[in-house]
């Protein structure tokens, strides 16, 4: 992998992912910076982690070559206005890891021309196990594409999309996907209780059921996932009469209906950042 100086702007949970497994991958940790506002954050990289550290945004991507912006999506506008006027912000690659904020946004407020990829992890990338979305335009090398590509592999798989408006449709697919399958979980665990189990021993069945679902069906990858459901579903048997319960209460339905939500969501949230009024 290229390495490059990077400036992690945002010292939150993905930031440490993301920067956690570069140094697994062999990163040079001289190589990386994080800007955040906590003393107790910078002390927790530079010290813990063995990384960089300041609270000087403008410092930490003047010096850097890549500049991740690890901010929520409503700092974003303040964090940028922080930036405007960096020498060389043309040459230097951004890497945005935040939801509803288009490239455009970017670009009004840092520079026309500047080089801005947009990325949607998710939270198993605080494992390892991550999937993360990435766009980017023309204005991006096939170089700065191919290092992105390496960056994000340090937590997991990685999938461009050829349109940015597909961003959003990763983040209702792997983004917030999480969030649908523990509640799933929540769900099982809460029924098993009610049946007399510990939570610690619900808490055991399901997760194991889980590593044993998503390890079977990578091993079956000829097979699609209705017919894995098939091949654990005798007619008028246990399964069968489970599943016909998610059929009449209209399970599918629900799910497409829930992803288009996020989906709308991630696009009112790119309008109502693009409209809002620069500080």
């Amino acid at each position: 992998m290229m390495q490059r100086k990077i400036a992690f702007i945002g010292g939150g949970n993905m930031a440490a992912a993301i920067i956690s497994g570069l140094i697994a991958s062999g990163y040079d940790k001289k190589l990386i910076t994080v800007s955040a506002p906590s003393e107790k954050t910078r002390t927790r990289f530079s010290q813990n982690v063995g990384v960089l550290a300041t609270a000087d945004n403008v410092k930490a991507a003047s010096e850097a070559d890549v500049v991740v912006l690890a901010v929520k999506p409503q700092l974003m506008r303040e964090v940028c206005d922080g930036l405007k006027g960096i020498t060389d912000i043309d040459q230097k690659l951004f890497l945005t890891i935040a939801a509803g904020t288009a490239v455009q946004l970017y670009r009004d407020i840092l520079s026309p021309n500047l080089k801005i990829i947009r990325i949607m992890p998710n939270t198993p990338s605080l494992v390892g196990e991550g999937v993360s979305g990435l766009f980017a335009d023309d204005k991006t090398s096939a170089q700065d594409k191919a290092f992105t590509t390496d960056l994000m592999s340090a937590v997991g798989k990685v999938v461009w999309v050829e349109k940015e408006t597909e961003i959003n449709h990763v983040i209702a697919i792997a983004g917030s996907a999480p969030g649908y399958l523990f509640l799933f979980l929540e769900a099982m665990q809460e029924k098993a209780v009610s049946l007399g189990f510990q939570p610690e021993q619900a808490r055991e069945l399901i997760l194991q059921t889980a590593k044993g679902v998503v390890a079977l069906a990578e091993y079956e990858q000829d097979l699609g996932f209705n017919q894995l459901r098939a091949n654990v579903t005798s007619k008028g048997g246990t399964t069968f009469e489970a599943l016909n319960v998610f059929d009449k209460k209209g399970l599918k339905p629900t799910v497409d209906e829930a992803m288009q939500a996020a989906i709308d969501r991630a696009q009112s949230m790119e309008i109502e950042f693009s409209l809002a009024k620069k500080s």
